[in-house]
């Protein structure tokens, strides 16, 4: 079997009703883009992408992977690697080579009859997830992110996470008091900055939380400062949780090494695919450090699954009702997710409805 093409599927869905923000990013519309990887004999790939990648992934990455046999991945990852960029290990170029290494996942399971995490390692079957929102929108106010995590946990989940770093320190203490309280002391609840601050103001923040009981205090600093990453784990007790911008086992081994994690959130389409992904598990795993990868749960659960240090996924499972009218639901037990029994990634998707739906298609 070889590789024959390569190409990219956007889908763009529209404005949404009410934008959202974290503390860096306004979100006003839904695109979903994917990559699709075709063999001579009729087997296709597909692993979600970004419209940004498609030029590397239709042009040098296609042509570095064209004929050759899709079970080679260690084989396949170098060649998309090498030989065509200058050698920076950061930036588009390392998320496009992670679709397409995604997508070959797929295609292996499909090819092997055995779904990507077995393939990948296969330690476990389910895994932990939390519901992943709390966002800011206009007129949402504490109330509506209570409401919002209240709803998490009615569908099941017995963690969640809500964004800071997006109002002045004092609303944002306020968001979360009112958030644990709303909960009760028995779900995890883990808040994430977005990069929003220096290390001096992360500790401020971080100390008036740390009675809530926080599961996780996720980066709280920009993506390049690991010293004042570094500063923040030692100043606080509950963990420090980052990784999600940085890009293969060279940037998340330097985040180990220097301390500025506790725990490690590559994720494994940003950080160059499932690939590099279980190698910057391996680098953690050495340090006796948990990952717990960020992005969909289409992608997370099989990462997280199929190692042994890997602690929980991110989800938008049973969450976001225009999924249902795309994908095929995935089942959530006890706060876990189960992983799918189909081979690859199991990402059963209408795309007719989709195309439909898109204003792109």
């Amino acid at each position: 079997m070889k590789v024959t093409g390569v190409h990219v599927l956007s889908f763009d869905l529209g404005g949404l009703e009410r934008p959202y923000r974290n503390s860096i990013i306004t979100t006003s519309r839904k695109v979903v883009t994917f990559v699709e990887v075709e063999t001579d004999e009729g087997e296709v790939g597909r692993a979600f992408a970004s419209e940004r990648e498609a030029p590397a992934i239709e042009g040098p990455i296609r042509d570095r992977i064209l004929g050759e046999d899709p079970l080679n991945a260690a084989r396949l990852w170098h060649a998309m690697f090498t030989g065509w960029r200058k050698p920076v290990v950061k930036g588009d170029a390392i998320s496009a080579i992670g679709a397409v290494d995604n997508a070959l996942w797929d295609l292996r399971g499909k090819i092997l009859g055995l779904p990507a995490y077995r393939l990948l390692g296969g330690f476990r079957d389910t895994v932990p997830a939390y519901a992943a929102g709390g966002y800011y929108e206009d007129g949402k106010g504490v109330a509506g992110v209570v409401a919002e995590m209240e709803r998490f946990v009615a569908a099941g989940y017995q963690a969640v996470k809500m964004k800071v770093g997006g109002a002045a320190l004092r609303e944002d203490v306020e968001r979360v008091r009112a958030v644990r309280e709303a909960i009760g002391p028995d779900i995890d609840l883990m808040v994430d900055a977005n990069n929003a601050w220096d290390a001096a103001e992360a500790v401020r923040f971080g100390r008036a939380v740390e009675r809530y009981d926080i599961a996780w205090f996720e980066e709280p600093c920009w993506a390049d400062d690991l010293v004042g990453a570094a500063e923040v784990c030692r100043a606080l007790d509950m963990p420090v949780a980052s990784g999600e911008n940085e890009f293969t086992r060279w940037g998340c081994r330097d985040l180990v090494e220097q301390r500025a994690a506790d725990i490690v959130q590559a994720d494994p389409h940003t950080a160059g695919g499932l690939t590099e992904w279980v190698r910057i598990a391996a680098i953690a795993s050495a340090h006796h450090v948990p990952v717990a990868p960020h992005g969909n749960h289409w992608l997370g659960a099989h990462a997280a699954a199929a190692v042994d240090n890997g602690m929980v996924v991110e989800s938008y499972a049973r969450l976001q009702a225009w999924q249902d009218d795309f994908f095929a639901p995935w089942q959530l037990e006890g706060g876990e997710l189960v992983l799918p029994s189909a081979p690859g990634l199991g990402i059963e998707v209408d795309l007719g409805a989709m195309g439909k739906a898109s204003r792109s298609g």
